[in-house]
């Protein structure tokens, strides 16, 4: 019980919610295509879960090691503000988007699932990993996805966090009173 309460006012603090891509918003698998570029497959519910977020107010961003155009339009069509690709550098990276943002860590949740989020993890007031993260990455988070990446498991976290919030019911309600029937 005690670690739910936990749970929840850590989540009731966040504002900015930051991911790594591949392997969260992604399965993780990679396909080179012709032209030097990648192909990616998104989820639907992640997708949906960032818009809700958004109306929420809230801002969120992907922090990621590779590089890809797809991420680019995934990004602009979710209205995710904060990108940055191709970086070994993550914390920099981080520090970047926060300032950007306007928010301090205590602010903050990120979604990784590889020992190389694992340093961002514990910068963060709420540290999430997807179900299929390796050992030691789950066990820096505060928190595990019941779902794979690219499965879900961002629209999970969303969830998680506006239900914290009490935003959540306010959020469903031109899905759940306006049936048109």
């Amino acid at each position: 019980m005690r670690e739910i309460v936990e749970l929840e006012q850590r989540a009731g603090r966040v504002k900015l919610l930051l991911m790594d891509c591949d392997g969260v918003l992604t399965d993780g698998r990679v396909t080179l295509i012709g032209d030097g570029d990648e192909q990616k497959s998104f989820h639907t519910r992640d997708g949906h879960g960032l818009v809700l977020w958004h109306r929420a107010g809230l801002q969120s961003g992907i922090i990621s090691g590779r590089t890809s155009a797809a991420v680019v339009r995934r990004a602009r069509d979710l209205g995710i503000r904060h990108v940055r690709q191709g970086t070994w550098e993550k914390l920099k990276d981080f520090q970047e988007v926060l300032d950007a943002a306007g928010v301090g860590e205590r602010e903050v949740a990120y979604v990784g699932d590889d020992v190389t989020d694992i340093p961002l993890m514990r910068r963060v007031e709420l540290a999430v990993a997807v179900a299929d993260a390796t050992p030691e990455t789950r066990a820096a988070a505060h928190y595990v996805t019941a779902l794979p990446g690219g499965f879900g498991a961002v629209r999970e976290v969303c969830e998680l966090i506006l239900k914290a919030q009490g935003r959540w019911s306010e959020l469903m309600k031109q899905y759940l009173e306006n049936s048109g029937g």
